[in-house]
């Protein structure tokens, strides 16, 4: 019997994510050097699932973040009412010229053989100055949610961050909801902060009040300092790398019932091979390969997470939540931007097999 106990009692949100809101400047295919126009997307590793779950799924989303009252925050708030995430904002004025910011991430999409180039500025930003006891927890909890999700972007920004959502995660487990983690290591910005010992020192703390567990074989082996198998030799798409590293995480922090990710191999900028895996208590789950074209990679991974989160929340057996993972995540990458376009008929079909044959 499954010990992933999901609320199924009256709850005001099915989901809330805590996590820093950026935008995105994107140029296309062009390099940022010969740009003329940019397209803005808002973004954010942990607010990505909430608003994904809420267009494409449904489902009751929220997103507790910081908000700069400028121009730029007023954009990103259309955006986030746009998707259907309720806010949960910390305000912060910003001084005409300095910050807060909302922070700035500029990511062209490459093409064929020319890899995308993703670089930052996040100078002054409000997300990184959240600490604990911005947010009033029980009562955001109190109304009920069923499950609660943070992630390593979110973690590194600052010596606060990690510990807001360590005070979060003791509420939402305290109210009876599940934690979920996206390891998500990043160590551009870990280096800020004391580089990979002291990311890995405070995502085991973090890691230790967590249910639910998302994050690649480099997640693992960088977040937690799993030991891993060569993954050169032994295939990206090889899912008995990811479910040896599981074994040892599960070893070290028992309190984990559930390990998932996606597994990529890329062929060019716009050609991948696509699967998934899930570790649900012991049960050892893939979703084998499909071969990608791909528009725009960046949120691929929350588009899977969101997806297998739906199937959970709604009762789906566990390999139709991992398939609705999988296809949604794939699905996303065929869209422009960070957070979904797809329906979830569209994601149902896919997931059966579904092919691109014209719909008439």
């Amino acid at each position: 019997m499954s010990t992933l106990k999901i609320r199924q009692d009256d709850c005001e949100l099915d989901f809330l994510a805590l996590g820093a809101l950026v935008h995105r400047l994107d140029p296309g295919i062009l390099p940022f050097r010969n740009a003329r126009s940019l397209d803005i997307h808002v973004s954010g590793g942990e607010y990505n699932v909430a608003a994904n779950l809420a267009s494409c799924f449904g489902m009751r989303t929220g997103i507790a973040s910081a908000m700069v009252d400028n121009g730029i925050g007023e954009l990103v708030q259309a955006r986030v009412r746009e998707m259907g995430v309720r806010p949960f904002y910390k305000h912060f004025q910003h001084d005409g010229v300095r910050g807060p910011n909302i922070a700035t991430v500029y990511s062209d999409r490459g093409q064929g053989v020319r890899a995308p180039v993703v670089f930052y500025n996040r100078a002054n930003e409000a997300g990184a100055l959240l600490r604990p006891g911005h947010f009033d927890w029980n009562e955001i909890f109190a109304a009920g949610v069923r499950w609660f999700h943070s992630g390593g972007i979110f973690a590194a920004l600052s010596d606060t961050t990690s510990e807001l959502i360590i005070e979060a995660m003791q509420a939402a487990k305290a109210s009876g909801a599940i934690n979920s983690f996206d390891l998500n290591y990043r160590a551009k910005l870990w280096d800020t902060l004391g580089g990979l010992e002291r990311g890995q020192q405070m995502i085991s703390r973090i890691v230790s009040h967590v249910d639910a567990l998302f994050g690649n074989e480099e997640d693992l082996q960088k977040g937690l300092g799993i030991k891993g198998l060569d993954v050169e030799r032994k295939g990206a798409l090889d899912p008995e790398a990811f479910f040896q590293m599981i074994e040892q995480a599960v070893a070290r922090f028992p309190n984990i019932k559930l390990v998932a990710t996606t597994l990529r191999e890329v062929h060019s900028t716009n050609r991948h091979d696509w699967a998934a895996v899930l570790w649900l208590e012991g049960q050892r789950l893939v979703c084998p390969p499909c071969q990608l074209d791909v528009l725009d990679r960046i949120g691929g991974g929350d588009g899977f997470a969101a997806g297998l989160i739906y199937g959970l929340l709604s009762g789906r057996p566990a390999d139709e939540a991992l398939k609705l993972g999988w296809a949604h995540g794939a699905l996303l990458t065929t869209f422009p931007g960070d957070v979904t376009m797809a329906r979830l008929p569209e994601v149902e079909a896919f997931a059966k097999g579904g092919s691109a044959r014209v719909q008439r």
